[in-house]
């Protein structure tokens, strides 16, 4: 099941999240930097030191620590102006997150709009895709957060044009 909402990832309350992360897993802006300060910055960096890097289109997992999860799972989305073939890319790592959730027994997971902020990828793309991966884990309880009405609104149309 797939839920479209409004807010702040760092509130939901659920077996993981997904950070919205860079190949390095170093702190950075947005949902990152969030999650970061969520979690609690240097727990979570020394977490992030032992598992990267991590390639674009794949993903890694390390302990919620203070956040309402008991999981971050740190996704690489792929630079739309740098990645040669971003919709791949973009598709990839969404199956990377359903991959490492499976694996590690999760069953309920906050998914942000990966790769829209600074990395530049168009929402209005990204979100059919998006979503046409995720809809592939019917097992998974997915809450799908957006910061912003742009964002929430391109998720919405997506989610519209997927059900019919």
């Amino acid at each position: 099941m797939i839920k479209i909402v409004s807010g702040d990832i760092t509130e939901f309350e659920g077996d993981a999240l997904v950070n919205a992360a860079n190949s390095a897993l170093a702190p950075g802006g947005g949902v990152c930097g969030a999650i970061y300060e969520g979690a609690g910055f240097e727990e979570l960096l020394e977490a992030c030191v032992k598992v990267r890097p991590c390639p674009t289109g794949d993903a890694r997992i390390t302990p919620g620590f203070n956040l309402h999860t008991k999981y971050i799972i740190h996704a690489v989305g792929p630079n739309y102006y740098l990645e040669r073939e971003p919709e791949a890319k973009l598709r990839e790592v969404y199956r990377s997150i359903i991959r490492v959730a499976r694996e590690n027994g999760i069953k309920t997971i906050a998914v942000p709009s990966i790769s829209t902020g600074i990395y530049g990828y168009p929402v209005q793309k990204a979100a059919p895709i998006a979503l046409q991966e995720l809809s592939k884990a019917p097992d998974l309880d997915i809450t799908v957060y957006c910061f912003g009405f742009d964002v929430r609104e391109a998720y919405d149309e997506a989610m519209e044009t997927i059900r019919g």
